[in-house]
């Protein structure tokens, strides 16, 4: 059964840095386009940065609002991928979600079931 566990959420200061960490298990991640979503309170979810399947050029892509403060990288090895936040701020608060999606003749979308991340003081 195909699986995504996000963890690595917690509270942390305005300025302060965190890792997430999207772990697969159940299907070939290695093969995916993998992404970080988030969504706070009151508005819908939006896609923070993903990055290309492993074999693939290996293209990242991120939200203008957090470019330069977040990374994602993977791992293939260990069927993992990462998103360092650094220099988080308030309104980076919200439920951080992980996406798996590869299109084979129809689209194989996966979602976890989120980790919390909240910025304050």
């Amino acid at each position: 059964q195909a699986q995504l566990v996000e963890s690595g959420g917690g509270l942390v200061q305005p300025g302060g840095s965190l890792t997430l960490s999207c772990a697969a298990s159940g299907f070939t991640f290695n093969n995916y386009v993998v992404g970080w979503y988030r969504q706070a309170p009151g508005n819908e979810r939006e896609l923070v940065a993903n990055i290309g399947s492993a074999g693939g050029d290996g293209f990242t892509n991120y939200a203008a609002s957090v470019k330069g403060r977040f990374t994602i990288s993977r791992d293939s090895a260990r069927n993992t991928v990462y998103l360092h936040m650094n220099r988080l701020k308030p309104e980076d608060t919200a439920l951080y979600y992980c996406n798996a999606r590869q299109y084979r003749s129809v689209w194989y979308n996966y979602w976890g079931q989120g980790t919390q991340v909240t910025v304050s003081s």
